[in-house]
């Protein structure tokens, strides 16, 4: 299912969380969409999911309004960081919930996975600790088998062990199952290498966007003397710098054929630091093409 997103703003008084973004996501691809905290995801997640509606602009999902569209509310199953599930409800009625709702679910995946992650059908959600219930979250999220399938922040809580698992089996799944995937997280480094493309967002406009493939062609990690790495660093932008006892290590916008013809040592640049540099710049500052 191809989204189309033109001019997509959303105001709340006079602060805008979406400023007028455009993109387009091809479907059958897993994407990382960055920011800081009011960076202005979940208001599109939200949009996205036809929960909300748009100040102006739209979402276009094979050319339809997601908004109050049962067809395509249905393709689309977004799993929020939490409040994802009534508390009075036990695990097997949200199950039974959710696959009324969603006409791809797969119960046997589903039942799977609460074995996976210790969890009981019997449980009731105001029970669940934190990570039970992102567990549960991820549960759904999986068994929805939803065309798009999107993850805010969906694993608060859960501790390294139990994250990993996730990435194991969602890869697992992608792989028998494509579709299209939209993560929103913080801990970009741990899935970063899930991403197939990257979205940036910056205080509601869209700085970046560019294939993992892209981005790596397009930035380099360089160690060495520091009088090398300086030569190699001029008129380059540079994403972030360490100096220590004659030596620099550096991330920077460059080639990474011309490092090595530097005689630099050569590495990746992660997406994190990436995001990091472009969500500091200020206002009005340049973005790397």
């Amino acid at each position: 299912m191809k989204i189309e997103v033109n001019q997509l703003t959303k105001t709340y008084g006079q602060k805008h969380a979406l400023d007028k973004v455009s993109f387009t996501l091809t479907e059958n691809k897993i994407y990382g969409l960055l920011g800081r905290n009011g960076a202005g995801k979940t208001n599109f997640m939200d949009i996205l999911s036809g929960q909300i509606l748009a100040s102006s602009g739209e979402i276009k999902i094979d050319g339809e309004d997601p908004f109050e569209n049962q067809r395509l509310t249905e393709s689309i199953c977004l799993i929020k960081e939490a409040d994802n599930f009534s508390p009075e409800l036990k695990i097997k009625q949200v199950l039974k919930i959710f696959a009324y709702f969603y006409p791809n679910w797969d119960q046997q995946m589903a039942e799977e996975l609460l074995e996976v992650f210790h969890l009981k059908q019997s449980f009731r959600i105001k029970t669940l600790s934190k990570g039970m219930e992102s567990a549960l979250g991820i549960t759904v999220g999986l068994a929805s088998q939803a065309p798009i399938t999107v993850f805010d922040e969906p694993y608060i809580g859960m501790d390294a062990p139990s994250r990993k698992k996730f990435y194991e089996i969602l890869l697992e799944d992608y792989q028998e199952n494509p579709r299209t995937i939209i993560f929103s997280t913080h801990l970009i480094d741990e899935v970063s290498l899930m991403f197939e493309e990257v979205l940036i967002l910056r205080e509601g406009a869209l700085i970046l966007q560019e294939t993992s493939e892209g981005i790596r062609e397009k930035t380099v990690g360089v160690s060495g003397p520091k009088t090398k790495v300086d030569a190699f660093l001029e008129g380059k932008e540079v994403i972030q710098r360490n100096d220590l006892a004659g030596n620099s290590m550096a991330y920077a916008f460059g080639s990474k054929q011309e490092a090595k013809d530097a005689g630099l040592q050569v590495e990746g640049v992660p997406i994190q630091e990436l995001m990091i540099h472009l969500t500091e710049k200020s206002e009005g500052s340049a973005v790397h093409e």
